[in-house]
């Protein structure tokens, strides 16, 4: 099986600026995802970004790279360019890695890829189960909910499944989406002319767009670690002391 990784790496961040440039060890945060995607079995590893200054970090330590839009809403709208730009075949497979996702297992990476080339639906993406109350009720945190068949049913930043006549929830029903995702580059396509769906405006989640439209998104525990992304000094923090051990 081929497919080839494509990192959306957008320069603006709210909540930590400029944090794909930031020094972890010697390295960007956009390195070491850099590095740690090219441990996986895709063929072809590229950076797609909306600022000079990445693509110049990219330059620099040998990484193939391509300049996308400022306009972008999302990643996956701009691994829609980038697909066009880079030449892709519809039939190619795409994984999405976020360029913040330094600690995403390369296994992991594969098992998506896997799973868009065996399934029927036109998205694959993963989970993990939620281990304590506070993840489960965080907004920061995307649920997921998902049937028998592996097809979402809904993401959420509120708690989902709810428990009507419980006190507690049960967790072992609760799963947190993992922010990677694998596509047919023909889908990207089709991706980039639908409008964005008012619940995806209320809940600034990009895959609902993509249900709303009455396509299918494949979810599967992950086969191995998924790491922390970096949102906030704190995941930061978190980053350097795994990537330090």
């Amino acid at each position: 099986m081929e497919f080839s990784v494509i990192i959306p790496a957008r320069y603006a961040s709210s909540r930590l600026p400029e944090k794909l440039l930031r020094d972890i060890d010697g390295k960007t945060l956009i390195e070491h995802t850099y590095c740690n995607a090219i441990k996986s079995g895709a063929k072809r590893v590229i950076i797609a970004t909306d600022d000079k200054r990445i693509k110049s970090a990219a330059d620099s330590f040998g990484a193939e790279a391509c300049m996308t839009s400022v306009s972008h809403p999302n990643g996956t709208s701009r691994l829609s360019e980038a697909a066009n730009l880079l030449g892709l075949e519809d039939s190619e497979i795409v994984v999405n890695v976020q360029g913040d996702e330094p600690l995403l297992s390369p296994r992991v990476i594969n098992q998506v890829a896997m799973n868009i080339q065996k399934s029927d639906m036109q998205v694959a993406t993963l989970c993990e189960q939620i281990k304590t109350e506070g993840l489960y009720f965080d907004p920061n945190c995307v649920k997921v909910v998902y049937n028998s068949r592996g097809k979402a049913l809904y993401f959420s930043r509120s708690p989902i499944p709810a428990f009507r006549e419980a006190s507690t929830p049960d967790l072992t029903l609760c799963y947190r989406h993992i922010g990677v995702y694998a596509y047919r580059a023909g889908f990207l396509r089709i991706y980039a002319e639908l409008d964005i769906s008012p619940i995806e405006m209320a809940e600034k989640l990009e895959q609902l767009t993509i249900l709303n439209e009455g396509f299918e998104i494949h979810v599967e525990p992950a086969c191995d670690a998924t790491g922390v992304g970096v949102d906030t000094e704190e995941d930061l923090i978190k980053v350097k002391k795994e990537l330090g051990r």
